[in-house]
């Protein structure tokens, strides 16, 4: 039964899958918001969920700045559901809020993206009290496993223990501080961990804890299985405060107790202090003789203790808030562009800190440069990523001519030197070309005249003929002549002229002809281009940079046909203009141009999301509706 349960589960589990992309988009979409808490204490972590209803994905924003809480995206989580094969889905978008003072907060609504649609997210309250005064780590029981709490099997209290070991003892606003959670088990108790661990307190946020590191240790004479887990710790606020205790939940084998007639038994080699060791009992050692009991073990640690420091208040300008030690590489290609160019400028940050809230390097001068966004990768040296290198990669394209791309500057904050650190790297050589051309120079041509220049106001006196019977008889040569027309050079140079202009019309007709030969060719190949564009675009494999990528381009093609023009000399504007668009007509294609831009300068392999069923279907619909 339980076999056909699970295949039933699991079949209807993929049905979901199959056809929710095709249906879940029939529902309206709609965002709301909701708080796990109101009204916590300072320092309290309260859980902040957007759940956005009918799509599989939406835009929202990855952290949300209010003065006084600390709020930050955490994950995403998506639902299926069908009722009576309507599939509906969901996706919940969580954060973590931090409050880092007492007081009254609104979380103003928030804007969620869907596709060309925009919601907003109803407005929160939180009522943060100051916390109490009183420790929350009273009645800890130690961190040893030897002094246990009331009521706790004795025999228990001997098996396992847990500590936690934190690096250092002061440490300043956000920083990583390395930190070891270890777990210790006596071997012969066959200990298996059931929960946690799990680290306590109020006013620092942890990293995920990684899978433990196993090992053999001897403590106090005795010999324990150790399971180290490793974390870093970053307090957010500043004071003296208790990180912990560790908790954990294990199962052990412990022995029955024995019997009335059997108390007296012989002392294990183990129990040589008289410290009635558990595994004295011959459960031990005769294992098939008797029936262990797997007994729960909840096991705590002590707290430690931290004094946390504000940050000095000269930061620098471009402080984003790194902390640790760090250098910098700078480096930029291509070296030689025209105006207008990308130029991809690439930038690595290594050393150690806190990466996870590092902001890339700025432009030293941004003056004559236009910047698009950076995209980040992150790649760590230890288990807890708090060492290794960032690499940011920035687009740059030149406003104008340029010798050198400017310096980069990133600030840190040094917790050892305790003071600010700014990085500077060198301008790195490149050649810009192009640019405004210079009008041409037109030099006017001289004419000169074959007859002398006259002098003003005075008429030159014609040349006089001879008027006797000699110049009759001399000129009469000139102008006469017995030789028939049809061999005259004049003749046939009237006839030239009619037979040049009728070869002229001829051949300004088979151009005229080839001319308008092209143009339909050319229509035709943007046709072409068009429709297959479109076709692509259908297709679910394609990545981001190449969707929005096909997608411009259908845009500027379609312009081509409607207005007979270069499609690469068309942007959103002479779009728009072209097909007589309205105002949420124009947004979306600015919209689509500038998401093609961004993949493509600014590196579609990081941190690109991908395109959801419901966006592609609106963009599709946009583009096929582009008529003029």
């Amino acid at each position: 039964m339980s076999i056909y349960a699970k295949t039933f589960r699991i079949g209807f589990a993929l049905l979901v899958l199959i056809l929710a992309p095709g249906d879940a988009s029939a529902a309206t979409p709609s965002a709301t918001a909701v708080l796990s808490d109101s009204q916590p204490t300072v320092g309290q972590i309260v859980q902040l969920e957007i759940k956005v209803n009918g799509a599989n994905s939406a835009n929202v924003p990855e952290t949300i700045s209010i003065d006084g809480l600390e709020i930050h995206q955490t994950g995403t989580s998506r639902q299926f559901e069908m009722h009576n094969f309507d599939v509906s889905s969901s996706v919940t978008y969580n954060y973590t809020i931090l409050p880092l003072k007492a007081g009254h907060f609104k979380i103003p609504p928030q804007s969620v993206r869907i596709g060309s649609e925009s919601l907003r997210t109803p407005e929160l309250v939180l009522n943060v009290a100051q916390e109490s005064g009183s420790s929350g780590s009273s009645g800890s029981s130690g961190s040893s496993a030897g002094s246990a709490q009331s009521g706790q099997n004795p025999v228990a209290s001997k098996l396992a223990f847990a500590e936690l070991v934190v690096a250092k003892k002061d440490a300043y606003v956000g920083e990583m501080i390395p930190a070891e959670i270890r777990l210790g088990f006596d071997p012969r108790a066959h200990g298996r961990l059931e929960e946690g661990p799990e680290l306590s307190g109020q006013g620092f946020t942890t990293q995920k804890l990684q899978q433990p590191r196993e090992n053999l240790e001897t403590i106090g004479g005795r010999t324990y299985q150790i399971y180290t887990f490793k974390t870093a710790i970053a307090p957010a606020r500043p004071g003296k405060f208790e990180i912990g205790p560790v908790t954990a939940k294990a199962v052990v084998v412990l022995p029955r107790r024995p019997s009335t007639s059997s108390r007296t038994r012989p002392r294990s080699p183990f129990d040589l202090f008289n410290l009635d060791d558990p595994f004295s009992d011959p459960f031990f050692s005769d294992p098939f003789g008797s029936i262990g009991e797997r007994t729960e073990l909840p096991i705590r640690s002590e707290p430690a203790t931290l004094n946390v420091k504000p940050l000095p208040s000269n930061a620098p300008a471009n402080f984003s808030g790194a902390i640790g030690n760090f250098t910098m590489t700078v480096e930029a290609k291509p070296k030689t562009v025209q105006v207008g160019d990308p130029i991809a400028v690439t930038s690595t940050i290594n050393g150690r800190g806190n990466f996870d809230r590092m902001n890339g390097p700025a432009l030293e001068d941004e003056r004559g440069w236009h910047k698009y966004p950076p995209a980040s990768k992150f790649k760590q040296d230890d288990d807890v990523g708090i060492s290794g290198e960032k690499t940011f990669e920035m687009v740059i394209a030149p406003n104008e001519k340029k010798t050198a791309v400017p310096p980069l500057v990133f600030a840190y904050f040094d917790p050892v030197k305790e003071n600010y650190v700014t990085l500077r790297s060198d301008a790195v050589p490149i050649q810009v070309e192009g640019g405004a051309a210079p009008a041409p120079a037109v030099a006017a041509a001289s004419t000169t005249s074959a007859t002398p220049t006259a002098t003003v106001g005075v008429t030159p006196a014609p040349t006089a003929k001879p008027q006797d019977i000699l110049y009759q008889m001399s000129d009469l040569g000139r102008v006469r002549s017995f030789t028939p027309v049809y061999q005259r050079p004049v003749f046939w140079m009237a006839q030239l002229a009619p037979l040049i202009l009728l070869l002229g019309f001829v051949g300004w007709k088979i151009r005229q002809a080839k001319i308008g030969n092209r143009d339909a060719q050319r229509a035709a190949a943007l046709q072409q281009e068009s429709t297959e564009l479109l076709r692509k675009l259908r297709r679910s494999e394609l990545s981001p940079q190449e969707y929005f990528s096909n997608a411009s381009r259908v845009v500027r093609v379609k312009t081509a046909l409607a207005k007979n023009i270069n499609p690469n000399a068309v942007d959103a504007e002479t779009a728009a203009k072209a097909f007589d668009l309205g105002e949420s007509e124009c947004a979306q294609l600015r919209t689509l141009f500038e998401r093609s831009d961004e993949l493509r300068f600014s590196g579609s392999g990081n941190g690109a999301r991908s395109v959801s069923s419901d966006e592609r279907e609106e963009i599709l619909r946009f583009l096929e509706s582009l008529r003029a």
